[in-house]
C-alpha cells in the first residue's frame, strides 16, 4: 500500500525503449501517480523547463545523451539539482553502479522490472524528499525565528543601554546645572549691584574734586600710582564683561537642563529649535579650529515649526548623536590632503572641497504639514555606498578603536522610528558630504 502522501506526485520517466515507458507508465499510473515521458536526456531536459517533476526514472543507455550526461546536467542546476534520480538499467556491473551514485543518484533500478520494487523505491524516496524539505522548511524557519530573537535582544540591549545612559547623564548634568546656576546666579544678581555702587562713588570722587581740586601731595601720589582716571573709565567695562561671561555660563546651564531633561511615559509638547540650539551649545567647542582644520561653521535655517508631541530627552540625544558624527566627519576629512576609501577605489582630492568645513541644519514641515523635517548636512568627504548601507547597523562603526562605539546612529535610529513612528534617512556621495533627514510626526 502506498503513502497517500504520494498519489499526486509528478515523475518523468526518461528511456528510449517504448516498451519500457508504457510499462512503466502504466504502473505508475495505476498507482496513483501523474507521468510524463522522454525518449533521451536532451528532450527529458526541455521538457523540465516546463515543469519540474518530484522525481525522475533515468534510463542510462541512450541516444542523443545518455542518462550520465543528463544527471550531470540536472545536478548541476539549481532548480533540479535536488530532484531525485533513479536510474534504470539493464548493466549490472559495479563500476557503472558507483558512477551512477557519484553523480547524485539516489537509487538504481536493475531491468527487467519488478512492479512491486519499482513502486517501492520510488514512494520510499519520494517519502525521504518530502521528509527532508520539511526538514529545511524548518530550518529554515527556526533561523529565522533565532535571527528575530537575536535582533530583538540586541535592539533591548540598545533601549536599556540608551535608558541608563540617559538616566545617569540627565541626573549628572541636571545636579551640575543645579550647582552651577545658585552662585551664578547670585554673581549675576550682585554685578548689578557692584555698579551702582561703583557710579555712586564715581560721583563721590567727582564731587570731591570738585570741591577739592588740589588734594595734598599724598593723595596726589596715591592717585597717580593707581592711575585713577584708568581705573573709573575701565571698571565699567570690566563689569559688563563680566556680565557678559556669567549670563554665557547661565545660558550653558539653561541648555544641559534642556538636553538632559528627563522623560515621563508619556509624549509631551516640546520646541525642537530649542533643543537643536541646546545641543548644539554643548558641542561649541568642538566646533573651534585647531591646526588641523579651521572653525566648523553652523547655518541654521529654521522653518516655522509647532512644537512636537515627542520625547525631548531622547530626541535631543539624537540630536547629539547626529552633529557629534558630522563634526567628526569634517575633522577627519578636513585634517588630510585626501581620503581614500579602498574598497570603492575613491579617491577626492581636499582641493574639490569648499574651504570652510560647515554644517547646515534646516527645519521644515512636510507638504501634509503633519511631520517636522529636520536635515542635518555637512560638506566633508562623504560615505561610500558600502558604508553608507551599514551606517546604522550595531556596533558597526568607521572610527579607530577607543574613538567609537558604533551605537550613536543605531541608537539614535531606534529612537526615532520605535519612540516616534518616524524615519531617520541618510543621503551621502563620496566628495559631495552626508545629509541626515529626520521626519518626526508633529501630533
Amino acid at each position: 500500500m502506498l503513502d497517500t502522501s504520494t498519489e499526486t506526485s509528478f515523475i518523468l520517466v526518461v528511456d528510449d525503449t517504448l516498451t519500457n515507458l508504457e510499462i512503466i507508465s502504466e504502473a505508475l499510473i495505476g498507482a496513483g501517480f501523474e507521468v510524463a515521458t522522454a525518449v533521451d536526456g536532451k528532450k527529458a531536459l526541455e521538457q523540465i523547463q516546463s515543469r519540474v517533476p518530484d522525481l525522475i526514472l533515468l534510463d542510462v543507455m541512450m541516444p542523443v545523451m545518455d542518462g550520465f550526461e543528463t544527471c550531470k546536467n540536472l545536478k548541476i542546476q539549481p532548480e533540479t539539482h535536488d530532484i531525485p534520480v533513479i536510474f534504470m538499467t539493464a548493466i549490472t556491473d559495479t563500476n557503472s553502479k558507483v558512477e551512477a551514485l557519484s553523480l547524485g543518484a539516489v537509487d538504481y533500478i536493475t531491468k527487467p522490472f519488478h512492479k512491486a520494487e519499482v513502486l517501492a523505491r520510488i514512494s520510499a524516496h519520494l517519502q525521504l524528499r518530502s521528509l527532508n524539505k520539511n526538514l529545511e522548511k524548518r530550518v529554515i524557519e527556526r533561523t529565522a525565528e533565532l535571527n528575530q530573537a537575536l535582533k530583538d535582544l540586541q535592539e533591548y540591549q540598545l533601549q536599556l543601554v540608551q535608558q541608563e545612559k540617559m538616566s545617569v547623564l540627565g541626573q549628572l548634568v541636571a545636579g551640575l546645572a543645579h550647582e552651577i546656576n545658585n552662585p551664578v546666579s547670585c554673581i549675576y544678581g550682585n554685578l548689578g549691584h557692584a555698579l551702582t555702587y561703583f557710579e555712586n562713588m564715581d560721583k563721590l570722587i567727582n564731587l570731591y574734586q570738585s570741591y577739592y581740586p588740589q588734594p595734598v601731595k599724598e593723595i596726589q601720589n596715591e592717585i597717580s600710582e593707581m592711575d585713577l582716571a584708568y581705573v573709573r573709565s575701565d571698571l565699567p567695562n570690566l563689569i559688563f564683561s563680566m556680565k557678559e561671561g556669567i549670563q554665557r555660563i547661565r545660558d550653558i546651564s539653561r541648555s544641559l537642563r534642556i538636553f538632559s531633561r528627563s522623560d515621563t511615559e508619556k509624549k509631551i509638547q516640546f520646541d525642537i529649535h530649542e533643543g537643536i540650539d541646546s545641543t548644539i551649545l554643548i558641542l561649541k567647542h568642538r566646533l573651534k579650529g585647531s591646526e588641523n582644520h579651521p572653525d566648523i561653521e553652523i547655518k541654521r535655517d529654521y522653518g516655522v515649526i509647532p512644537q512636537v508631541n515627542c520625547f525631548p530627552g531622547q530626541l535631543n540625544q539624537v540630536f547629539m548623536n547626529i552633529l557629534a558624527n558630522a563634526i567628526d566627519a569634517l575633522e577627519e576629512s578636513f585634517s588630510n590632503n585626501y581620503y581614500s576609501v579602498i574598497d570603492s577605489k575613491i579617491t577626492v582630492n581636499q582641493e574639490m572641497m569648499a574651504e570652510t568645513p560647515q554644517i547646515v541644519i534646516q527645519t521644515i514641515l512636510s507638504e501634509d504639514e503633519s511631520c517636522a523635517l529636520i536635515k542635518i548636512k555637512d560638506n566633508g568627504i562623504g560615505m561610500p555606498q558600502p558604508i553608507k548601507e551599514r551606517i546604522f547597523d550595531n556596533l558597526f562603526t568607521t572610527k579607530p578603536v577607543g574613538k567609537g562605539t558604533g551605537l550613536g546612529l543605531s541608537i539614535a535610529r531606534q529612537i526615532i522610528i520605535q519612540k516616534h513612528g518616524g524615519k531617520l534617512e541618510v543621503n551621502s556621495e563620496p566628495g559631495r558630504g552626508s545629509e541626515f533627514i529626520i521626519n518626526i510626526p508633529i501630533e
